[in-house]
């Protein structure tokens, strides 16, 4: 039989409410009274009932968490931070996956708030501003991860890395490199990061005076095989790309693999740039140049955006905006071979030398 407050209660020889005071560190409890309850709920084995809580508190401490698939490394790194920052607060974690379908994402959502989660978290959303017309109907306020959305309505909010201005930097970096026939590799078909890190693209060789050639954009799918399937595009133009930036990290490694395959030197053929500084990128050959994203940051914030949330009355009056972040170009071996030549032109302080 699990241990109740009332056998505490007889066993410290005080009364119920004593003990649910105590065992809530409440100030109304002497602290000889509380230390010597807590330590009788130590010993006996004493496990708070999570549904009787919920019940009374209107509040079940847990949070959901949609992704699109746990095989992505820059997703699982999301997911830990906000299940690290969760723990500590007392919060757990419900995981669901959508594999990138927003008819499964919606699904998810509404399955989490049946389950009664408190709040909800979605990564790189397929469904982004759709979420409003049904939102009204879950009352619960969800955060997107890299799902930046113009405008926040009373529930829905979002933390995203600044794509347009990382795909500025990895597309400028190639271009101080001397390289002048720049393709990009593309994500999943209109999604809004793959939108603007190809406006960033486009703002560094304007700002270079080079011409966009459409030529130059392959489409990819987020995913291995993507850069994989990529390489003979841009080896079957007639004016051949000498660089490459992809829309992540994953794409870049396929891009490169094929290169390899195909006899061709990296980055002397042709300099290559990901996206996020997922965990792989530092230990593939040669090592990735990549836009880091602040990962760990972005979850913790996520979680802490939840947890705002849901301590305001109504969440249509608080004073909570969308979180915009930069990330870093981290410079590695598939652009600059050299280290003395990586030393000698790259000293600026937006740049982390990784080689």
């Amino acid at each position: 039989m699990a241990v109740s407050i009332k056998d505490i209660a007889k066993a410290a020889g005080v009364s119920h409410s004593t003990v649910s005071r105590a065992l809530a560190d409440s100030p109304l409890v002497s602290t000889v009274t509380k230390a010597r309850v807590q330590q009788l709920a130590f010993e006996m084995g004493y496990s708070p009932d999570a549904q009787a809580r919920s019940l009374v508190m209107g509040r079940t401490q847990s949070i959901g968490v949609v992704v699109t698939t746990i095989t992505d490394p820059f997703i699982a790194e999301i997911v830990q931070a906000v299940e690290h920052t969760a723990h500590d607060w007392g919060y757990t974690v419900i995981l669901a996956t959508s594999s990138a379908e927003p008819e499964r994402e919606i699904a998810a959502v509404k399955m989490l708030r049946s389950k009664r989660v408190d709040g909800v978290i979605v990564t790189s959303s397929r469904v982004g501003a759709l979420y409003q017309e049904h939102l009204e109907r879950l009352r619960a306020p969800v955060v997107l991860v890299n799902s930046h959305r113009e405008q926040s309505g009373p529930y829905t909010f979002s933390v995203s890395v600044d794509n347009r201005h990382g795909g500025y930097l990895a597309t400028r970096h190639l271009i101080e490199l001397g390289r002048r026939r720049i393709a990009y590799v593309t994500g999943p078909a209109d999604h809004s990061d793959d939108l603007a890190r190809l406006a960033g693209y486009r703002d560094a060789l304007l700002l270079a005076d080079l011409p966009f050639d459409p030529l130059l954009i392959v489409p990819g799918s987020g995913r291995v095989d993507g850069g994989e399937g990529a390489l003979p595009r841009l080896m079957s133009i007639e004016d051949r790309p000498t660089a490459a930036f992809c829309y992540n990290d994953m794409t870049a490694i396929g891009l490169i693999r094929a290169a390899r395959r195909e006899g061709l030197q990296v980055p002397g053929d042709l300099a290559v740039v990901g996206f996020d500084d997922i965990p792989f990128a530092s230990y593939v050959s040669p090592s990735l140049t990549t836009v880091a994203q602040p990962v760990q940051d972005m979850g913790k914030r996520a979680m802490e955006m939840v947890r705002d949330l849901l301590q305001v009355s109504e969440s249509a009056n608080c004073e909570i905006s969308n979180v915009l972040v930069r990330g870093v170009l981290v410079i590695r071996e598939s652009t600059v071979a050299n280290r003395r030549m990586l030393e000698a032109n790259y000293e600026h302080k937006h740049l982390e030398v990784s080689i």
